[in-house]
């Protein structure tokens, strides 16, 4: 999926609640192993990073997220334009 696309696709996840809007204090990362990524619902290959964390968007459960790498930088870069996280902080 081209860029602008997927900042489209992510930007309407976020809109609907599909992907947290506050920042993820920690995540981690490692190899893929046909995980479905949250951002471009594309699967993360064994040659590819998977980066996942927990979230308590809206102070609700734990939620896990996993994303590809450019993926992941989208929805936080996104997430802190929107105006979603005054924080700043990924």
């Amino acid at each position: 999926m081209d860029k602008p696309a997927l900042r489209i696709l992510i930007r309407e996840k976020l809109a609907d609640g599909r992907l947290p809007h506050n920042h993820i204090p920690r995540m981690w990362g490692g190899p893929g192993s046909g995980e479905t990524c949250d951002g471009c619902d594309e699967v993360v290959t064994s040659t590819q990073m998977l980066m996942e964390g927990l979230s308590k968007d809206s102070g609700t459960k734990d939620s896990g997220v996993q994303f590809h790498i450019t993926c992941f930088h989208l929805w936080d870069v996104e997430r802190q334009v929107a105006g979603h996280d005054p924080s700043g902080l990924a």
